[in-house]
């Protein structure tokens, strides 16, 4: 692998982070993998992703883990009757900058010992933190960078996703100190082209 992966994660649910995976893997023509896919098998992030993207080069990467309900994955794999051993999450070989894109936030447990935090760790990734302005994101943000940097993970950078909020975005790279790496706005329709034009809107940095 020429570089770390990339993990993305976000700094809750439903803040965009597949959305944001599609427009990093067409911006760097990167391969793609999502280690757990908890719920929604019919329509699942991998799916998503590949229907967004139309560079030739990505290779998209089968889940460690497909569990059929929608809840945490320490959850979803208990009503499926099994327990996920992260240590069985192994990263596909690839001489590709590999995507990787989490299932929840940091703290999201994958069993009763092991959270997504300690999984990017296993992995040997570097985080790119998708992050969205609403009444609490500087708290959601703050708290999530403080966890990677206790942690020991690297954090490539902050992706804010959505409406813009000068005073929000300000005080929360100010006080990490840590890169932004783009801006996407609401897009109005998801497709394939929109996804193509919103790479623009991530820096080179990426």
């Amino acid at each position: 692998m020429p570089n770390k992966p990339i993990f993305i994660t976000g700094i809750g649910t439903g803040i965009g982070k597949t959305i944001i995976s599609a427009i990093v893997v067409e911006k760097l023509k990167a391969d793609y993998w999502k280690p757990i896919q908890s719920g929604d098998l019919h329509q699942s992030d991998i799916m998503k992703v590949q229907s967004l993207v139309s560079n030739t080069q990505t290779v998209f990467h089968p889940e460690a883990f497909r569990l059929t309900e929608p809840y945490s994955p320490h959850k979803s794999a208990k009503l499926d009757g099994i327990i996920i051993d992260e240590r069985k999450i192994i990263a596909p070989e690839t001489d590709n900058q590999l995507i990787i894109e989490g299932a929840g936030g940091l703290m999201v447990p994958l069993n009763d010992t092991c959270l997504m935090v300690d999984l990017i760790k296993n992995l040997g990734a570097e985080v790119l933190l998708v992050s969205q302005n609403y009444l609490g994101s500087i708290n959601h943000t703050l708290l999530s960078v403080e966890v990677l940097k206790q942690k020991g993970v690297p954090i490539k950078g902050i992706i804010f996703n959505g409406t813009p909020d000068e005073s929000s975005e300000t005080f929360i790279l100010s006080y990490s100190k840590i890169k932004c790496l783009g801006h996407i706005p609401q897009l109005t329709e998801v497709s394939p082209a929109s996804v193509l034009q919103a790479a623009n809107y991530l820096t080179t940095a990426l």
